[in-house]
Formats: C-alpha cells, structure tokens, sequence
C-alpha cells in the first residue's frame, strides 16, 4: 500500500464514523471489532490512526491509570490492529510508529492480515481457530472428532435439544457464575456487552443458540455476532449439569447444521489454551494466527506497573 506516511491521529470526536464503517466495512481484513459501533460500546476510550481518506484505519482502545495514559484490549474484541486492503509489513510498521509517545504502555492484539515480522517492534503470535462452514452439514459432521460426535450423540440420547433467538440475559447469567474473581470492572465490561448486545441484534446481527435438558434447563449456550461472512461465537454461558453430558458439542454442531453449505467461516475466538485450542480443532477448525503487541516505554522507576 502506497502512502503509509500520510498517517493521522484522530480524537474520538474527530473521527468521521461514516467513512470509518465504510473502511472497515470493505476492507480485505475486516472484523466486526473494528466498526465504530463495537468500540463505542466495549471501549472505554478510543481514538485513532487513519491513513490518508480512510484507506486503512487503526482503532487506539485508551485508558488511563495513575496519570499514565495506555493502550489495551477491551473485552470481547479479539482482534484489532490495522484494518485496510493491501496491508503490508510498511504499512503496519507504520501505523504502529505512529502510534503517540503518551501512550506509555501498550497491550494489544492486532488482527489476522497484519501478521508480518517487524524490526522496529516485536509482535508475538497468538492463535485462532476457524472453520469454514461451505460444505454440506454431512461431510462437515465426517471432519469431526470421534469424541466429539459420541458427545453429541449422547446429549440427543438424553432428550437435549437445542434453542436459539431467546433471552441474552440467560446466556449472561452463565457466563457471570463462570467468571473467576469477579469485580467492578467485571460488572462494568457485561454491561457494556448487554448493550451491544442489543444495538448487534436490532441490526440482525447477533443471536442466541443453547442447549435446554428435557427438563427445559438452560446446559450450553452462546452468543454469535455476524459480519465479514463470520460468525463469532463471542460469549459462552455453560452450566455445570452440562458439562459430562456433551452439552456444548451439541451447541456447536446445532449452530453448524443450521448454516452449514453457506458461505460463511465460523470464528471462534481462540484459543491459546491448549485444551479450548483442542476442543475447536475437534470440529474440523483450522488455525488462523494473527499478532499481538506489548510495548513498554514507562520510565524505568515504573517499569513494574502494567496498566
């Protein structure tokens, strides 16, 4: 990409959020996390870095603690970074000079179309898994593990069925009773997801999928977003009554024989833990990697602090 010296950096009030979307929108490496829309409701703060007339973009997530303003990655946005078309190492490199020197400690993720090796900045790998849902339900089912396949025969032997389209709130309270150490910032970041939540919906862009025992009890769920022909399967809400019973496989394979033969790539957010990395490869995913950058520039005396 030509021009990667014409870099401004933008307030958030600056930012003209119809050119953004439309950047993010139509660019080679878009993600839902990028448009404007997402980043007013999971960020706390951001501004950002745009080249030229919105021919790539990159969102800057701030915070400030102790004085010290920083970069890092709100909750629920997997990957950031630069979002354009005919993204190369420069282009990257650039942006990331860009980048203002108060911003004194950076941790962030990128995005799968800004993995390049950089000299000025050291970014580290992290792992996706992806599955493509093409095919036909049936030759999708093959590709699955032999564990996984029991599993789900096993939650229909027991009466499981499957749900989707009902209440966000009964995915959330899973979630929550899931969530270690809970705090203020905990509260704080489902808040703004039940939020977003409801705007994606509005726009038909996010829905509800669960496994109900015959009892009707909620076992399995999850939230799935939608653009980019992606689905993420954002927030997971998991009951300990489901876990022996095959519940989430079951979840998993209801969403993929809805839309599977379609034209669309099921993300699922991860994972860099080896058993979630095993379970989602399980399913026939393959891994997608893209890059993560942590950045250091406090003074040497506040070197200890990270946020």
């Amino acid at each position: 990409m030509n021009g990667t010296v014409n870099i401004k950096y933008f307030t958030n009030d600056k930012i003209d959020k119809v050119k953004w979307d439309g950047c993010i929108s139509s660019a080679g490496n878009g993600l839902i996390y990028g448009y404007s829309f997402y980043l007013d409701k999971m960020a706390k703060h951001w501004d950002a870095l745009v080249l030229g007339n919105y021919e790539a973009v990159m969102p800057l997530t701030r915070n400030k603690k102790f004085g010290i303003k920083y970069l890092y990655q709100p909750f629920l946005s997997a990957q950031l970074g630069v979002f354009g078309n005919n993204i190369d190492s420069l282009t990257l490199e650039s942006f990331l000079k860009a980048i203002p020197e108060d911003f004194k400690y950076l941790d962030i993720y990128l995005n799968h179309g800004n993995v390049f090796a950089i000299d000025t900045f050291k970014l580290y790998q992290r792992n996706n898994y992806v599955l493509d849902l093409d095919k036909p339900y049936d030759q999708l089912y093959k590709n699955y593990r032999e564990n996984i396949q029991r599993n789900i025969k096993k939650a229909l032997q027991l009466g499981c069925r499957s749900g989707k389209g009902f209440d966000v709130e009964e995915v959330i309270a899973l979630a929550v009773q899931q969530m270690r150490n809970r705090d203020k910032e905990t509260n704080d970041n489902i808040d703004r997801f039940r939020k977003l939540y409801r705007l994606l919906n509005e726009k038909q862009m996010a829905t509800t999928y669960g496994i109900f025992s015959a009892k009707e009890q909620l076992l399995a769920s999850a939230v799935f977003f939608f653009s980019h022909s992606r689905a993420y399967y954002v927030l997971v809400g998991n009951h300990p009554d489901g876990k022996t019973i095959g519940a989430s496989h079951a979840l998993i394979d209801a969403f993929i024989k809805d839309y599977a033969g379609k034209d669309i790539l099921l993300d699922f957010e991860g994972s860099d833990i080896r058993n979630l990395a095993f379970f989602y490869s399980s399913f026939g995913a393959l891994e997608e990697k893209y890059a993560g950058l942590k950045l250091n520039r406090l003074p040497f005396y506040l070197k200890w602090l990270k946020k």
